[in-house]
Order: C-alpha cells, then sequence, then structure tokens
C-alpha cells in the first residue's frame, strides 16, 4: 500500500479515534441524545472504508486488464447518470460454467461500449458483461445470485449476482446501483462500496 494511502487512513482513523474518544468522556454530562454522535462517526467510519476498497479495487483490477482506469472512470460515469451496471472481470479462474444466457461480443473493451451496453432500455442492459483481459466477451449474462449472502442491507439483483459469482470464482465484479449510484466491488463472495472520489 503507498505511503500516501496509508498517511492518509491514518489522518482519517485519527480523527475518528478523537471523536469517538470526545464523545466517550462527555457521555455521563450529556443530557440530550447521543444517536446524532453515532450517525456522524458511522458516516466517518463508511467513508474510511470505501477510500480503502477504491484503492483495493484498483490494486486487484490491475494485474488482470491494462484498461482498469478506464473501467473505473466507466464505473463514475454509471454512477453519475444513475445507469446501473455489473461487470465481471475474469482473473484465473474459467467463468463458463456461472454464465449463461449471454450475448457474444468479443470486442475491444471501450468505455464507449460499455456505456452504450448498460444505457437504459438497450436490449444488453439488464444482464452482465464479462471481460477477459483487454475484451468484452459477452453481455447480457446472467450471473448466479448469492447462496449465502445474510447480510442486513436488503440487495438488488446485480448486487447479489456480483456477490454470487464472486462466490464460486475469484472473478472481481463491479456493480453500480441504478437507485443510488453506489458503485461496489464484489471480490470472494464480499462486497465492498467504493469511494467514488478516490477513483478518479
Amino acid at each position: 500500500m503507498p505511503i500516501f494511502i496509508k498517511n492518509q487512513l491514518k489522518a482519517d482513523l485519527q480523527l475518528l479515534m478523537a471523536n469517538i474518544q470526545g464523545l466517550y468522556e462527555s457521555i455521563a454530562e450529556k443530557d440530550c441524545c447521543v444517536l446524532n454522535d453515532f450517525e456522524k462517526m458511522n458516516k466517518q467510519f463508511k467513508g474510511i472504508h470505501s477510500f480503502a476498497a477504491s484503492y483495493y479495487l484498483q490494486s486487484y483490477l490491475e494485474p488482470f486488464t491494462d484498461y482498469m482506469e478506464m473501467l473505473t472512470v466507466s464505473a463514475q460515469h454509471f454512477s453519475e447518470k444513475r445507469h446501473g451496471a455489473l461487470i465481471a472481470i475474469k482473473r484465473q479462474d474459467s467463468l463458463e460454467t456461472f454464465v449463461h444466457s449471454g450475448v457474444p461480443l468479443h470486442a475491444q473493451l471501450s468505455s464507449n461500449l460499455l456505456e452504450a451496453i448498460f444505457y437504459p432500455g438497450n436490449p444488453l442492459h439488464d444482464g452482465g458483461v464479462l471481460i477477459d483481459k483487454d475484451m468484452v466477451v459477452s453481455a447480457a449474462n446472467i450471473f448466479p445470485t448469492s447462496k449465502f449472502y445474510n447480510g442486513k442491507e436488503k440487495l438488488g439483483t446485480r448486487h447479489r449476482a456480483a456477490i454470487g459469482i464472486t462466490e464460486q470464482s475469484d472473478a472481481l465484479v463491479i456493480v453500480v446501483s441504478e437507485e443510488t449510484g453506489r458503485i461496489s466491488f464484489s471480490i470472494d463472495g464480499q462486497l465492498f462500496p467504493v469511494q467514488t472520489s478516490a477513483l478518479m
């Protein structure tokens, strides 16, 4: 992990710890509700978590595609426009047994192609895209949904599919929510939110 990332994480954690310590020391004297304080710290922690996830997303992508920056910029564009997206990047494992009903493309990966695929109303936009290195192998794929997710947050089909395929393979999946614009990635059956500003 680069030193500037470590320093940013340490500074953010130090600020969070100071806020926790301040609340801890003043809690006996507070007559009012402390829920707003907890909400503020929860947002701080989520921001730190999301910042770290953004770094790891780029680190995990880099060995498997030369288009890491283009993929993260495309995710940013989908987020801004509230266009849902589901993009699986093949790593070591073959994904043929997990991906169904897709339309073969075998096209050069580009941001224009991804934006055309995930444009609302396009017949290909509802499924997932499969990428192998610098090629869009197929689109409108059906990925298996998660068998093990038991998190508190209710997830839509795209997010459950992102978790599902990564439960069964070493793929990395980028998912963008059309409802919230939130960018997440899934690896090893886990879903991590990404801080949008850290991708640029």
